[in-house]
This record gives structure tokens, sequence and C-alpha cells, in this order.
């Protein structure tokens, strides 16, 4: 993949970054389901609330509906808001329609990026976070949420045996979202200090698994692969994905659970102020030393 802030890529186009943008524009047409963006902005908010410094010019990075704006505005530590959005609707003055691939920014002029369930969806991560470090000032935060890989499992099972069942052969349904485990390095790799990984599971029941289909189509978050299969999906494998995720995930009382792996993570622009690591060697405690348990008394 390349890491060239013209957009230019080297890898295979994972995601048909179109089609996506006709889904979100479908998905809000229909009423959009928001309560997973909802929820990262709220916990944005609070991961602001723990740095203590200012923030003058923010950007919102294609999230996709206006939660983080929303987040960033009504934050004390934030200054003016900017948003690079994929469809152009309920833009302000000042903000911009523009895909996180390919973004339409100089250098250094940023002292905050966030985005909030997009950066899943972009086909070269490694260029998109090289092109975020680029536009951030010395100093500047990046600070991102995206789905990971052990989202939607359930699904995944589903579909997998439903499709073996129904057509004798598998195709790709569900986005191959990243690891936690890569995400450091490619924060690393971009020229990121300080780079930080964690991860939120969330667990939502459904009333049943078409409950769960309707929520991903108003999240704009069907099936955009580039390789998916581009024949209408058979009803005879739907009503058996159905019934599989049914008998296999649900709870004594009959719902189904999803599971959505919310990745967060977060670097700053390198600056002469920030901490840096120790020179091996320079640790003034040992490892057992460190790891000697401690006597203290617990409720």
């Amino acid at each position: 993949m390349s890491d060239d802030a013209s957009g230019a890529m080297a890898g295979p186009l994972l995601f048909d970054r179109a089609l996506l943008r006709r889904r979100l524009d479908r998905a809000a047409g229909l009423g959009p389901a928001t309560f997973l963006i909802d929820r990262a902005a709220e916990d944005l908010a609070d991961r602001l609330g723990a740095v203590s410094r200012r923030f003058e010019t923010a950007l919102d990075l294609a999230t996709p509906t206006d939660a983080a704006v929303r987040a960033l505005e009504g934050h004390p530590a934030v200054g003016r808001v900017i948003r690079a959005a994929p469809l152009d609707a309920g833009l302000r003055p000042g903000d911009v329609v523009a895909d996180p691939e390919a973004l339409p920014f100089a250098g250094e002029w940023l002292d905050l990026a966030v985005s909030l369930l997009a950066l899943h969806w972009v086909n070269d991560l490694p260029g998109t976070l090289a092109q975020v470090r680029r536009a951030l000032r010395p100093d500047g935060l990046f600070l991102a949420a995206m789905l990971g890989g052990r989202s939607l499992s359930e699904l995944r099972q589903a579909f997998a045996e439903a499709e073996s069942e129904t057509t004798g052969g598998l195709s790709p349904r569900v986005a191959p979202f990243a690891d936690v485990r890569d995400l450091g390095g490619l924060l690393q790799r971009a020229g990121f200090a300080l780079p930080v990984t964690d991860v939120d599971k969330v667990v939502v029941r459904y009333g049943s698994p078409f409950a769960l289909f309707d929520d991903l189509r108003r999240m704009g978050a069907t099936n955009a692969l580039t390789e998916r299969r581009r024949v209408p999906l058979r009803r005879a494998t739907l009503l058996r994905a159905a019934e599989i995720y049914q008998q296999r995930f649900a709870d004594p009382d009959g719902r189904v659970r999803a599971t959505f792996e919310i990745l967060w993570l977060s670097g700053w622009a390198p600056h002469a102020s920030q901490q840096k690591p120790l020179k091996p060697g320079s640790a003034r405690m040992s490892l057992a030393e460190a790891l000697a348990p401690k006597s203290q008394n617990r409720p």
C-alpha cells in the first residue's frame, strides 16, 4: 500500500468507495441507526477531557453523522471545528466533502483530527494515517474509533454456513476489519509519536436477526466489498442465515446477540516537548523488582 498523500494506491481495492457513499445516502433517507456513533462521540468527549491542553483548530474526518462535530463544538478545550464528510448533506460553511483516502489539505495546520466509525472502510489505512499525520501541527493529536476484526462475528458464521448449504460456496459478506494488535505499528509507520490503542466491546441484543439486518442498512454498513457477489442474495440463503443465527446466538429470552468491537487509536505529531522512551540499560529498577509482590490490604 502507498503512503503517498496524493491518495494514489498500489494495493488492492477492498472496498467500493462510490457504493459506500450511496449506501450512506440511503441510510440517511431511511433514518440512520446512530447508537454506535453516539456512543463513540460520548467516549471521544471523555477522552479529550483527559488531555490538559487546548486545540484551536479541529477536523472531523469522514464521520458519517455530525456526532463528532457536536461532541467537539460542545467541548471547552476545542476551538474551530471543520468537518470533512463523505456526503454534502448537512455541511456548514467552511466544511468540505472529502474522501479520507485523498485529503484536500495542506500540511501542519491542524491541532486535532478525529474520526468516528469511518476509517475501517478505507482501502489504504496506512496512507490515510500518513496524510492525517502530515496535516497536524507539531504536538497535534489524532484520535479515532473504527470497527475491529471481531465485529459481527456471529453474522459471519451464520452467513458462511448458510451460503455453504444453499449455494455450495462462499462469497465475501462482512468486511475484514483491522486487528487492534496491528494499529500501534500502523500509527508508528505513519510517523505518530506515543501511539495508544484500546478496545471497547459492545454487545447489542435484537428481537430477531432481521432487526440486526435492518440496523446495518440504516448504518450504511451493508456489503461494499469489491469482491462481493454481484447477483442478489438468494432468499433461501437469507432465511437460512437468520435461522442459524437464531439457533446459535440467542439468549434464553429469544433475543439474539451482535458483537461490535470498537478500536480506539491515538497518536501525536512529534514535538520536542514530548516524553521520550528511556535508553536501553537506563532503568533504575530491575524487572524482578518491578514484578515483586507487595503486601496490601484489600476490602
